[in-house]
């Protein structure tokens, strides 16, 4: 009923994220761990866990993720067989002991809500596994657009790892392929849903990791900057007509954001002036040309 991918590549932390899931109280799970070639090879360890953990490794002999983490992904999912729902868990991130279960005891409800993205409450680690933020717990269904705009707003954090996805929309909407996949997960979380609730599962922790050895502990790059502009305009475009203008103002003050720190890319300019005309947003247009002369000036 439940995969747990693992798109493998650092062995840093991986240990702890293996024994996250041999402590879970339900068992109900299949692991499928795919090594983006590696050169930490992870065979060892998977031998201690043989006898704990119901498991399923591949090793890819091209590495995909330093080109597209997304399509790493993509073939890490492929290995999945009869499983309805999934979890992409990163091989540095852990899960509480009760999240498997947990997943079950709501199984029924989130079901017949119609939900197809499942969250977990979530909170940050850090290298050496302490706890270094809040517990982030959500509303117990939400739709897309509202999670969206708390998160614009600071008021929740996401990445990948606390959700559980319907396999069936992964395989039918799939994942859009941003720069470093940056964004890319949120999207997911956006178009997997299909305009249902998000159903959260409150009663469990999954600890992300931040750390140096990972995208989001790094600095913003070119790479970032232009998945932030890819990711905005989309929402704008596909998704904006629907939106309240509160969430409209917010994606358009960060897309703004995003393209004057990256001023040096004329189809992107032209890709914003066209969603001013699109959603009438005149006024922004000129607040934004006199910050631009300001900065020349």
């Amino acid at each position: 009923m439940l995969a747990i991918v693992i798109p493998y590549y650092k062995q840093t932390f991986f240990k702890a994220t293996l024994q996250s899931l041999a402590n879970q109280t339900d068992k109900r799970f299949h692991v499928y761990i795919g090594d983006d070639a590696s050169p930490e090879n992870p065979k060892k360890l998977l031998e201690f866990y043989k006898d704990t953990l119901d498991f399923h490794y591949t090793r890819f002999e091209t590495n995909l993720g330093g080109i597209s983490l997304v399509k790493q992904w993509e073939r890490c999912l492929e290995m999945v067989q009869n499983e309805v729902w999934v979890m992409i868990l990163g091989d540095d991130d852990t899960l509480g002991p009760n999240v498997v279960a947990s997943f079950y005891e709501n199984l029924e409800f989130l079901e017949k809500e119609k939900s197809t993205v499942v969250r977990f409450a979530t909170q940050v680690i850090n290298e050496y596994g302490d706890v270094i933020s809040k517990v982030y717990k959500h509303p117990k269904t939400e739709l897309a657009s509202n999670f969206l705009l708390r998160k614009f707003k600071g008021g929740t954090r996401s990445s990948l790892s606390e959700y559980v996805f319907k396999k069936d929309k992964i395989t039918t909407v799939k994942f859009k392929d941003f720069p470093l996949a940056w964004s890319s997960d949120t999207l997911a979380v956006v178009e997997f849903s299909g305009g249902n609730p998000i159903f959260t599962i409150n009663s469990a922790l999954v600890f992300f990791r931040l750390s140096g050895k990972n995208i989001t502990g790094q600095g913003d790059s070119i790479e970032k900057n232009k998945a932030w502009f890819q990711f905005y305009s989309y929402l704008l475009s596909k998704y904006g007509k629907q939106y309240s203008n509160e969430l409209l103002e917010k994606l358009f003050d960060r897309l703004e954001k995003v393209q004057l720190n990256n001023k040096k890319t004329p189809l992107r300019w032209l890709k914003l002036f066209w969603l001013y005309i699109v959603f009438f947003k005149y006024s922004r247009f000129l607040s934004l040309f006199k910050k631009i002369k300001q900065s020349i000036l």
